[in-house]
């Protein structure tokens, strides 16, 4: 069994292309900034130094009746 690492040059090299090709010229930086900002976003909240949110929505907790 021979082994190989996955992103060689090369491989990079034709996976951009492709993305080129796919996206297109115009929609590549629109594509790209997307994909940072959900990197950032997902990065941010799995972030161990912010403390977690408390979403408080009134349908959360029961209501109390009398």
């Amino acid at each position: 069994m021979i082994t190989h690492d996955i992103l060689q040059p090369t491989h990079l090299l034709l996976i951009l292309v492709a993305v080129l090709v796919v996206l297109g010229p115009k929609r590549l930086p629109q594509a790209s900034r997307a994909i940072g900002r959900s990197i950032r976003e997902f990065r941010s909240a799995t972030s161990l130094e912010q403390p977690p949110t408390k979403v408080a929505t009134d349908s959360s907790e029961p209501a109390e009746r009398g």
